[in-house]
């Protein structure tokens, strides 16, 4: 049997499908926390693309000041944050329990808790950020 119009070969088909399986096989292999770290890595340069791929379509975004459930507003937001300079590299600490992963940093003296869920398909569904609002609010009314 043959694709009609299709060029491909079966050969370059099964490479191609070789490729992707082990691309999930990868992932899968990536703990929670290789995933959260990576995820963190890529909105810190702002490779929004790549920071995607990491996230749920519909992933829970929880904090004192917004809430989303959807990736593409979530990363737009977060987007507008490094564009303000309101989100900026932080020293972190972090820690794992199987699928979830805690990050503690300081922003303006403040202590912040990031809290990660991953799922099992590799995808990170929920994000629940944990602060005092008020030193934040005060910077934003100073700008």
């Amino acid at each position: 049997m043959s694709d009609s119009g299709s060029t491909t070969s079966p050969k370059a088909k099964f490479s191609a499908y070789l490729s992707n399986s082990m691309q999930r096989i990868e992932s899968s292999a990536k703990s929670a926390k290789e995933i959260v770290m990576e995820f963190v890595q890529a909105t810190e340069h702002q490779d929004f693309q790549t920071a995607r791929g990491y996230l749920k379509e519909n992933v829970s975004y929880v904090s004192p000041l917004n809430s989303f459930n959807r990736a593409e507003p979530y990363l737009k937001y977060n987007l507008h944050l490094y564009q303000t300079g309101q989100l900026a590299k932080f020293d972190v600490k972090e820690f794992a329990d199987s699928n979830d992963v805690c990050i503690l940093h300081e922003w303006n003296s403040q202590l912040v808790c990031v809290w990660y869920h991953v799922d099992d398909d590799g995808k990170i569904s929920s994000i629940k950020v944990i602060f005092d609002p008020r030193p934040y609010l005060q910077f934003l009314q100073q700008k």
